[in-house]
Order: structure tokens, then C-alpha cells, then sequence
């Protein structure tokens, strides 16, 4: 019997040309493009062209995809505008679950632009229903980045926050099968659709050990408080047995490359009040301490470690920072899920048995 493999490690489960991570060289291609050579430099309407190119009967043109994005936006602001007073009382991630399982599977527009689409217009109302103020229609002028940030605050956001979001959105939109875009490739393998696929992916997501590290990070920067403080607090928690936030990965055996790419950002949003350069203070320390105290272990800086400072450098709470997260992640989402329909079989694999057998007849 072959032996099983805890957490599926090791265990190849789909064929793609959407996304490989080389853990142990430390890159992250997205169709033939390493992450460095997107992120920074093209838009999230673009990676989605590159994503989806071949999936789809849209033309592959970024300009292209983003006019459908900025129309199917409007689409989704008045299917889920109705339904934000039955989102009273959720989180912001519990009430994006609800609203994207409204999307009926009869809409006429194609379900991977309008779950895109969703996204961004379902958190920023979402997040300001919270606060009791009226949600924003979206601009269909305007790309993702700049009208999910125009209908979360009321108002335009400066180019660099824009661009700053427009990174992380294009950093993040891919990982290879993570759990979920496993998730989704599983629900889509049965022909549940994408809306299905996409919700079943984001309940993956909301699991702590998935989407949400960013947060516990700021968390750490907060009990630290001082630079004085940086080692020893970093020692006792090793001590403690406590995980560091921000270190370390699954895959990854060398620097996560994402978290260079999110480092040049809060280094471009470094000033006024934000705390960027603590953090990085924080990274030094940690480095040295993870150095002395586990020899032997390459843990590096991942990429939750700058997700965080460059979410909270734009003023973003940090209950949003899985559903910002998601806002990125469909493309990838969308993308495995049209891959996986129209080639894939149904997902399902084998367990071992360990339990009792049934006893014998006498």
C-alpha cells in the first residue's frame, strides 16, 4: 500500500501552465514570467490577460479585459447593493461569502469577469455599510485598483497608493495549488460553475493558516513596541515555541520572491506615520535571532511580512486584509477554475483505511 502524504506533499495533483513555484530557487513564474518581471510594471487587468489567454472568448488585450471588468463592476453593484443589510453583523470575509453566493449561474455575463468584478465592489461595500455610510458605485472608467480604493474611501486615492495596490494585487494573483485554489479546481472538477468554485476558494482562504498571517504581523510589531525590544522579545517567543509571523514557508527554502517585490512598495510608501522602518528593523533582528537560535533552517522573510506594511501604509484595516487578498487571488482562482473545466476530471483521491476491520464470522 503506498504510504499516504500528510498534507499532500509531494503529491503532483494537476497538470497547469498557469503558475509554478521553485521553492528552492525562489521564484514564482506566472506563464513564462517571473513575478518580478510583472509586478510593478503591468496592471491586475493585464495578468488577468495573461492568466485567462486561451480560456476565454474575450480578446487577450489588457484594455480589452479592463472595459469588461468596469462593466461587469456596475453589474455587480446592482446585484449585491440590495443584499448589504442581510450582511449586518458579519465580518467583512463572512459577508463577501454571502454576497458572491448570490451570483446567479444564469447571469448573462461571463462568470470569471463578473467574479472578478465582484470583488473589489462587494468589499468596498462591505467595508463602509460597516462604518454606516452609503456604498460607491464603481467608475467602469477607471482599472480595479483605482475604483476598489475610489469606492472604499469616497474619493480618489493619490497615484502612489494606487500603485502601490496594483502590485500587491498583481503579486498575489497566483501560487500554484495552494489551498485555495486547490479547493477551487476540486469544486470546479464537478461542474459546479465558477461562482461555486470561487466561494468554495474564498471559505478555503478564510482559514487562519491560509489567508491570515498579515494581520498576526502587525500584531507582533505591536507587542515588540520598541526597537530596544526587538531581540529579546524575538528570543522568548522562540523560546516559547511561538511561530514568528512574516517567516518561513511551506515551499519555499529560500527568500520568498514576492516579499522582495512588496519590499521595494513599503519602501515607497516610507514616510510620515507609517512604521516601515521599524519593521524592517524587525526583519533584521528576526534574521539574526532565527540564524542563532535555529541553525541549520533557512527561515526567510515571506511575503505576509511586507503584505502587512503595505496594507497598513495604506491605511487599510487589518479586518480587510484576507478580503483584499481575495481581490487579487480571483484571477488565479478563475483561471485554474476555467483550466481545470476544460480538461480536467472529477478530483478524487484515495485514502488509507486505518481503521478497525470488521471481526470475523465465527
Amino acid at each position: 500500500m503506498t504510504a499516504a502524504s500528510d498534507g499532500l506533499d509531494g503529491i503532483i495533483a494537476a497538470e497547469t501552465v498557469l503558475s509554478h513555484v521553485d521553492g528552492e530557487q525562489g521564484r514564482l513564474i506566472f506563464r513564462g514570467h517571473d513575478i518580478e518581471e510583472l509586478a510593478g510594471h503591468v496592471s491586475q487587468e493585464a495578468v488577468a490577460a495573461l492568466l485567462w489567454h486561451g480560456f476565454t472568448d474575450e480578446a487577450a488585450a489588457p484594455e480589452t479585459i479592463s472595459r469588461a471588468l468596469g462593466e461587469a463592476r456596475v453589474a455587480a453593484f446592482e446585484i449585491g447593493r440590495p443584499l448589504l443589510p442581510a450582511a449586518a453583523g458579519l465580518t467583512v470575509t463572512e459577508g463577501l461569502r454571502l454576497l458572491l453566493a448570490a451570483l446567479p449561474d444564469t447571469y448573462p455575463l461571463p462568470h470569471h469577469l463578473l467574479a472578478t468584478a465582484a470583488m473589489p465592489v462587494f468589499v468596498a461595500a462591505l467595508a463602509r455599510a460597516r462604518q454606516d455610510a452609503a456604498a460607491v458605485p464603481p467608475d467602469p472608467a477607471l482599472p480595479q485598483a483605482a475604483d476598489f480604493l475610489r469606492m472604499l474611501r469616497g474619493m480618489p486615492a493619490t497615484p502612489d497608493h494606487v500603485a502601490a495596490l496594483e502590485t500587491y494585487l498583481v503579486t498575489v494573483a497566483d501560487h500554484g495549488l495552494n489551498a485555495s485554489t486547490f479547493t477551487a479546481r476540486v469544486v470546479a472538477s464537478t461542474r459546479a460553475g465558477v461562482f461555486s468554485s470561487v466561494v468554495a476558494a474564498l471559505c478555503a482562504l478564510k482559514g487562519p493558516l491560509h489567508g491570515g498571517a498579515p494581520g498576526p504581523v502587525l500584531d507582533m510589531l505591536d507587542a515588540i513596541g520598541y526597537e530596544d525590544q526587538i531581540e529579546p522579545w524575538l528570543e522568548h517567543a522562540i523560546s516559547d515555541g511561538d511561530r514568528l509571523m512574516g517567516f518561513g514557508h511551506r515551499v519555499y527554502r529560500v527568500r520568498d520572491p514576492r516579499a522582495d517585490v512588496l519590499k521595494t512598495v513599503a519602501l515607497s510608501l516610507r514616510a510620515g506615520s507609517n512604521r516601515i522602518r521599524f519593521a524592517e528593523a524587525v526583519e533584521a533582528g528576526a534574521l539574526r535571532v532565527l540564524a542563532r537560535l535555529k541553525p541549520g533552517r533557512r527561515l526567510d522573510t515571506n511575503v505576509e511580512f511586507y503584505t502587512a506594511l503595505v496594507l497598513e501604509a495604506l491605511e487599510l484595516p487589518r479586518d480587510l486584509f484576507t478580503p483584499i487578498f481575495a481581490i487579487g487571488r480571483v484571477v488565479g482562482w478563475t483561471a485554474h477554475i476555467m483550466e481545470q473545466t476544460r480538461g480536467g476530471r472529477i478530483i478524487r483521491p484515495q485514502s488509507a483505511y486505518v481503521g478497525p476491520m470488521p471481526k470475523a464470522a465465527a
